[in-house]
């Protein structure tokens, strides 16, 4: 099917110079106007490729006009968070998303461009290889090669979650760029195979040096992350035949044992804590020497995050200050409060219980936001220009609390509770609860949606495990039970008007 994807030179070199990533290895400087054919023949260059090719991983907040931070999208399609906002017409293809009836018009079109932008950087990279063969090392070359290979699988990920069924191709298209829309089976038979040729190639390593902030490779995809990111579509594809091996890369995270649990759950979101030992990977932000503003979004800088998902008009106190640019949205829901036990140590860390204080209530608010990312001055006060814009979270993608929950699942449906409860206990035990002594997959279902509310990760779990159509029914807010046609959400409009033999997901008109 027709997907239109600019491969001028011009168009890619003014993305080169106007975005980049915000940690040393992602600075980039400026090419000098040569042809792209006798600009990437050294390996300085292919470098500069490769810091594009990575560069689209944090534009989702805000990017092309919309924001679609990849969290909140997942969340709101959840029972965790209601939408919020200034009203239910305020980011209408939330609220619609939300209640199960979405359309082309009210969908997420910019993680579409976004996600299709990061995968034709990715096959810009292993062609610029190509070129510049006599001037890479071979180490080099195989590093490059496997980042951008591990990166475009990423990309297609978020793709194959959100719309299923989807143009793909690994090489980038040429007149009449037309691509194969394959069914969603069909684009995990593609991508599983990508993925496990290049783990089996075990060229990236395990972590990057010490993987700290200050390390100047901090946020390259690593053999961890493409462990973790296996395990999440082997376990979303109900891919049973995989999950032993999907285990032995969890079993080979925990054995290395460079990553583990931070011991205080609160303090993980703090700057300091990005790039712990919990870390496997997280996408960059930073307010130090920002260059992105809301006329240049897709410059170096901060994240929208915060401002999006904390309260409106506060009033000071609790870390905020007083005027604080908050919109409403994602307010957590009080039943998701209330399904934690008392001695809970993650309440502290999750909730951000504003219920009492003086602010301007919003739509659909409960007085309660998600403290992992609320809008803290501290995180954006070097910030030189729109610093609501700007703030310094980094956003968590995989850690090592859901590798340890991943191994309990999949030792669980191997027959081993005893190694389950084994790595269920070890995430209780930080949070202060009592051990399991036997352990169910509804166990470790609850003990995931006490870990990562607000990360994204509560909706693809119901999904996966064929509970969305009992858990997420018609309730207050939401009019609309979910159906199985919601496991993908439709295509947008400017997509399928671009692309005549382009098929929107069944269910949507």
């Amino acid at each position: 099917m027709k997907k239109n994807i600019s491969i001028t030179s011009v168009i890619l070199l003014i993305a080169l110079f106007l975005t980049s990533c915000n940690k040393d290895f992602l600075e980039v400087e400026n090419p000098n106007g040569e042809s792209i054919e006798e600009y990437y023949t050294t390996d300085a260059h292919v470098q500069e490729a490769l810091t594009a090719a990575y560069d689209p991983l944090h534009w989702p907040d805000w990017g092309l006009g919309s924001y679609n931070s990849i969290n909140i999208c997942s969340e709101i399609m959840s029972d965790n968070v209601w939408v919020g906002g200034a009203s239910a017409g305020d980011m209408l293809n939330w609220h619609k998303l939300a209640n199960y009836d979405g359309d082309s018009n009210n969908t997420l079109g910019s993680l579409w461009t976004i996600d299709y932008s990061g995968i034709k950087r990715c096959n810009d990279v292993l062609q610029y290889i190509e070129w510049a063969k006599d001037d890479i090392t071979e180490k080099n070359q195989k590093l490059y090669e496997a980042q951008a290979r591990l990166l475009r699988v990423y990309y297609y990920n978020m793709l194959w979650h959100f719309f299923g069924n989807i143009p793909f191709y690994l090489e980038n298209l040429t007149r009449p760029y037309q691509a194969d829309q394959l069914s969603a089976d069909k684009v995990y038979a593609q991508l599983i195979k990508e993925l496990e040729s290049v783990l089996d190639s075990n060229v990236l390593p395990m972590y990057w040096t010490d993987n700290s902030a200050t390390d100047k490779n901090v946020g390259r995809v690593s053999q961890a992350m493409g462990y973790m990111l296996y395990a999440e579509m082997v376990m979303y594809q109900n891919d049973k035949a995989r999950y032993p091996k999907a285990l032995d890369y969890m079993k080979k995270i925990i054995a290395d044992g460079y990553y583990g649990l931070l011991e205080n759950f609160a303090a993980l979101w703090l700057e300091e804590n990005e790039w712990s030992k919990e870390s496997i990977f997280e996408i960059n932000y930073n307010d130090d020497n920002n260059r992105r503003g809301w006329g240049s979004p897709l410059a170096v800088g901060g994240t929208v995050l915060p401002t999006l998902i904390s309260p409106n008009g506060w009033q000071g106190g609790m870390g905020l200050n007083a005027g604080a640019d908050g919109w409403g949205f994602m307010p957590i829901r009080l039943d998701t409060y209330a399904i934690f036990q008392p001695e809970d140590k993650r309440i502290e860390g999750t909730f951000w219980d504003a219920r009492g204080m003086e602010y301007s209530a919003r739509y659909q608010d409960t007085g309660l936001w998600l403290a992992k990312y609320v809008a803290q001055s501290d995180n954006n006060k070097d910030a030189g220009f729109d610093n609501n814009l700007n703030y310094n979270n980094n956003l968590r993608i995989y850690r090592y609390a859901e590798t340890l929950l991943n191994a309990a699942e999949l030792s669980l449906e191997a027959g081993d509770m005893g190694a389950a409860l084994l790595y269920i206990n070890e995430v209780r035990d930080r949070a202060g609860l009592d051990k399991l002594t036997t352990v169910t997959l509804d166990d470790i279902l609850l003990e995931r949606r006490y870990e990562f509310v607000g990360e994204g990760k509560r909706y693809w779990d119901l999904v996966r495990t064929g509970k969305a159509a009992t858990v997420l029914v018609a309730e207050e807010y939401r009019t609309n039970n979910w159906a199985p046609h919601n496991r993908y959400i439709p295509i947008p409009l400017s997509e399928l008007d671009t692309s005549p033999n382009l098929v929107q997901n069944e269910g949507y008109n």
